[in-house]
């Protein structure tokens, strides 16, 4: 049986707001991590009118505003920028995927069509709409890096991950096969959808598209035997319960990922063009820098370790675009003392927290010369809200704050 939790998921998102210390916090999902500059336009203008002038970066490579004091035109704002594609599904497009999409020397699997279909087929399945706010899907391109997030169910290159086990199940040329005796009783996935997708979809980079029917199929399983369960490591047995009802019969173990190290700066793409990664101190940028973004760049992939990507830039281009980031607020090179500090949001905004860690850490990266060998975070309490994975050296609150 799953584990069953005493109170619902109250995962936050842009209509339901979560109610901080500070105020209203509203979450933006952004598939992806996928954003226009006008959309960040958007955003740097609601977090200044609507909010406390902050727009944080999360975990997932999604964006959150603190202090919205009213939602109601925050909603309208974001639908109109089309952040809101789909309000019943608004919490559930928890899509993280790897920042170059296939462009880095080992990445083999175009991820941003996958983000695009998957998203639509997430807000097209009414009975999708039922996730857990914490479900996350991730695309990893083949770099391994959102691999290691331990994301609810993974599609790599040649198969499918799931969270809470190394066993993963390759995706061929042939489809998944059902288990023998038939299909797992109580199934209500369909699994000839999930084998006709399977059949398609080579591995080679090419069709990666065609997995996206398995992924919306693993999450209508999840729903088939998780309950009242938020994530699918909760559920005892579930990767294989789900497995079944996915009709895999062969399954790998799968390398232990490694945790991506934190970095900014530029980034060599095969195709000859490179890409550039900022980070926000503490993952945090004012309105004011979202709008500085929005001027050098179209297209912003956010990531989930709090930091932002431009793609497909000369190396004068980046060059010249690193230079006027920097002089808004952003550290664009792996030397900064900013890359590998990291922090929750500690008091005032979190009543839980025993203190100002933002500031703490503000305060604390003003004597460094460089990056943390290791990465820092800093905590107000022991929930350890935002730690990366990996080595990380953990800074505490203590009692008196």
């Amino acid at each position: 049986m799953p584990n069953v939790r005493s109170r619902a998921d109250a995962c936050p998102g842009a209509l339901r707001t979560h109610d901080a210390a500070d105020g209203p916090l509203a979450r933006i999902r952004v598939p992806g991590g996928a954003v226009t500059s006008a959309q960040l336009r958007t955003l740097g203008d609601a977090a200044r009118g609507l909010g406390r002038d902050v727009i944080e970066l999360t975990s997932r490579g999604n964006l959150q505003l603190r202090g919205v004091h009213d939602p109601a035109a925050l909603a309208e704002r974001l639908e109109s920028a089309g952040l809101l594609p789909s309000p019943s599904h608004e919490r559930v497009r928890n899509i993280v995927a790897s920042p170059l999409g296939g462009r880095g020397e080992h990445g083999t699997l175009a991820t941003d069509p996958l983000v695009t279909a998957l998203d639509r087929a997430l807000c097209a399945n009414p009975r999708l709409a039922d996730l857990p706010g914490r479900f996350l899907f991730a695309l990893d391109d083949g770099t391994g890096d959102v691999a290691a997030l331990d994301a609810d169910v993974t599609l790599t290159p040649t198969g499918l991950l799931f969270a809470g086990s190394r066993l993963s199940f390759p995706i061929g040329t042939e489809p998944l096969s059902p288990p023998a005796g038939g299909p797992a009783p109580g199934g209500k996935t369909s699994r000839a959808t999930v084998q006709e997708s399977a059949a398609a979809f080579s591995g080679d980079g090419e069709g990666g598209v065609h997995g996206v029917p398995l992924l919306a199929a693993a999450a209508e399983a999840f729903l088939d035997v998780g309950e009242d369960a938020w994530r699918l490591a909760e559920v005892p047995d579930g990767v294989r319960l789900i497995a079944g009802r996915l009709g895999a019969s062969k399954e790998e173990t799968a390398a232990d990922p490694e945790p991506r190290p934190p970095y900014a700066g530029v980034v060599r793409q095969r195709d000859g063009l490179v890409s550039l990664e900022i980070v926000p101190p503490l993952g945090r940028m004012s309105g004011a820098q979202a709008e500085a973004l929005a001027e050098v760049a179209d297209d912003v992939r956010v990531t989930p370790w709090r930091s932002a990507v431009l793609r497909d830039l000369t190396w004068e281009n980046a060059s010249t675009i690193a230079e006027t980031l920097d002089g808004a607020g952003f550290a664009v090179d792996a030397a900064s003392p900013w890359v590998g500090v990291s922090a929750c949001t500690g008091s005032p905004g979190c009543a839980k927290s025993r203190g100002d860690v933002q500031g703490e850490a503000r305060r604390w990266v003003g004597g460094l010369e460089r990056a943390p060998e290791t990465p820092v975070h800093w905590a107000g309490c022991e929930r350890r809200c935002g730690m990366p994975r990996g080595p990380v050296v953990l800074r505490m609150a203590e009692e008196q704050g």
